[in-house]
């Protein structure tokens, strides 16, 4: 068993734990949405609306890494089924994560009438820095390391505090803190991603390829440095490739172990070369196509649904108009005329009245004369 040297039980509520990876991760889930709801306001777009976008892409984003993570483990699950929700454990893939997000967003975008691909623009910076941050829960489990270092890499090659070198030595043997060169590569594509989408000609859906793409590219990279790495029994020519275009990597580094009996190709490298290739491919395709009908990411957003809301407004208005009848117009003439009254011969008529039987001749011939005004 490894030597846990940090509590993964943040502080306790009676009889519940609260785990540090719960927090860690309800903490990216945060920061990745603060950093949506900006960019959000730039195109008009409500907070609220990315608070639904996470309240139902943060569970499609668990079980769907979660699944993605138990399928290529089934013998470690199969003989005990209540483990599968013990997700405070460890054991999710990003890759599962972000399949379960994107069909969950998906879903709740269209009933809105909004374009994945343009919300999915926004919320591409965050959800790389919510991948920094979780990446520490794996620091706090001590999971997803790399193969064995001397302790002297650590400390005086890379130069790290002790409580991740401490945290790094597992059952007596010092790793790669992995999650640390994924965490800062991930630091790196975000503010790359920023600079990015302040371009003036960038179109819609290159800031999602650009995250995916590079993302990718680092996962490549880094998994080949884990001992923990989902793997299947592939063909000779996959493996070849992949251990191709690692190759460069054992300049300096040792590749991780992989059990030949688990696995000959690790499932994330090859998934990760599968997008960065479909990735490139998208962009050069797209902007090859032509400059008809582009839609840049600095545009605006709106709903398709919009229209509709309005043009239904219009139509009721104008039923309402039309189902006027003679009686309110009358009436709405009768009003008129009424303001339209001297208010002040209204109140002195009766009056006039009784005082009219006193007047002179003179006065009655006076007030019967055309000419004269009161």
């Amino acid at each position: 068993m490894a030597t846990m040297l940090l509590n993964p039980i943040a502080f306790q509520l009676g009889p519940i734990s609260v785990h540090w990876y719960g927090i860690i991760l309800g903490t990216a889930a945060l920061v990745g949405l603060l950093l949506a709801i900006r960019e959000g306001k730039r195109f008009g777009i409500s907070p609220d609306f990315f608070m639904d976008i996470l309240l139902i892409g943060l569970p499609s984003a668990l079980i769907g890494a979660r699944a993605y993570y138990v399928i290529f483990q089934w013998d470690q699950y199969k003989g005990d089924l209540l483990k599968i929700f013990a997700i405070w454990e460890g054991g999710i893939a990003i890759y599962g994560a972000l399949i379960g997000a994107f069909i969950g967003a998906g879903i709740y975008l269209r009933k809105k009438g909004y374009s994945f691909i343009r919300i999915a623009d926004i919320c591409a910076p965050g959800l790389l820095i919510g991948q920094a941050i979780g990446r520490w829960g794996n620091f706090i489990n001590q999971e997803a390391y790399g193969g064995p270092v001397e302790e002297s890499f650590l400390r005086n090659t890379l130069h790290l505090p002790d409580f991740i070198v401490n945290q790094m030595n597992v059952q007596g043997v010092f790793h790669h803190p992995t999650f640390l060169y994924e965490s800062i590569w991930n630091i790196v594509g975000v503010l790359l991603l920023f600079g990015i989408r302040r371009l003036k000609n960038v179109r819609q859906g290159e800031v999602l390829l650009s995250y995916l793409i590079w993302y990718s590219i680092g996962r490549f990279f880094i998994e080949g440095l884990r001992t923990d790495s989902l793997a299947y029994k592939g063909s000779a020519w996959a493996q070849s490739l992949v251990d191709a275009l690692w190759s460069p990597m054992t300049i300096v580094f040792e590749p991780g172990y992989l059990d030949p009996a688990y696995g000959n190709v690790r499932i994330s490298q090859l998934l990760a070369l599968f997008i960065v290739i479909v990735g490139i491919i998208l962009i050069v395709f797209r902007r090859l196509k032509g400059k008809q009908h582009v839609v840049r990411y600095s545009d605006p957003i709106v709903s398709s649904k919009a229209p509709q809301a309005a043009s239904s407004q219009d139509k009721q208005d104008a039923t309402q108009e039309s189902t006027k009848g003679p009686a309110s117009i009358q009436a709405s003439e009768e009003k008129q005329e009424h303001v339209a009254g001297d208010p002040i011969k209204d109140e002195h008529n009766g009056k006039d009245e009784e005082t009219s039987s006193e007047k002179s001749p003179a006065h009655e011939a006076e007030d019967t004369d055309p000419r004269g005004t009161k």
